[in-house]
């Protein structure tokens, strides 16, 4: 689909903070605050990602300060205990860092994002150099993409192919990223291709047919 802002690249941010891994706490901690963001990459030689400092790694010094963990807590939680007496970015990072390269599509971040639990990946090239960040929100931005935006997509890179010559044409329109297709056409069998084809456009939210004189929502999902 040729407009569609479909692989990484399309919505990463480009200008990313980034900490050395001698970076002490408290300026892992201004540097989060400063920039609005949860998490840092941890970058050496030539900004190479080495790990990824998150709040969750920060949050130990805090949970534990004062406190005297019983056995359950030191055998169970024994990574938490040794960040909690963490002071660099070293010491704190989660290793290897989760990445995602900038030719990935949104679908394969979005996948990594749920499978490993974290709201944000570094972008990085295959040496592994830093040049740039995803977070849920970047890969949420497709679906800010207009109504017109969207049929005028599907008209072009669907409806004109499978859909070619029709007495009646197909028309699209499209409401709050729902596509709703009308008409006749000469092959029903078309139709879950359509369906499929329609759900591959970015921002598409959901599929919805009046064709041929009977209805149906979407076809096979």
């Amino acid at each position: 689909m040729r407009g569609s802002p479909h692989i990484v690249s399309d919505v990463m941010t480009h200008t990313v903070v980034a900490v050395g891994r001698d970076a002490p706490f408290k300026d892992i901690v201004r540097l989060m605050r400063q920039w609005k963001v949860s998490a840092l990459p941890v970058v050496a030689g030539e900004s190479r990602v080495i790990g990824v400092v998150s709040e969750a790694d920060l949050l130990p010094k805090e949970e534990f300060r004062g406190s005297d963990p019983d056995w359950f807590t030191q055998r169970e939680r024994l990574s938490d205990l040794a960040k909690a007496g963490a002071v660099t970015a070293k010491e704190l990072m989660s290793t290897p860092a989760v990445t995602v390269h900038a030719r990935s599509t949104l679908a394969q971040a979005a996948r990594i994002m749920a499978h490993r639990r974290v709201k944000r990946l570094p972008v990085v090239n295959d040496e592994g150099v830093l040049e740039g960040i995803v977070s849920r929100a970047d890969l949420l931005k497709v679906f800010l993409r207009a109504d017109e935006e969207l049929a005028e997509e599907v008209r072009r890179e669907v409806v004109a192919h499978l859909f070619p010559s029709s007495a009646d044409p197909v028309r699209v329109e499209v409401q709050d990223g729902v596509v709703t297709l009308t008409g006749h056409v000469r092959d029903g069998s078309l139709v879950p291709v359509a369906a499929r084809l329609i759900r591959g456009v970015e921002g598409v939210v959901d599929v919805e047919f009046d064709l041929a004189g009977g209805s149906a929502r979407g076809g096979p999902r």
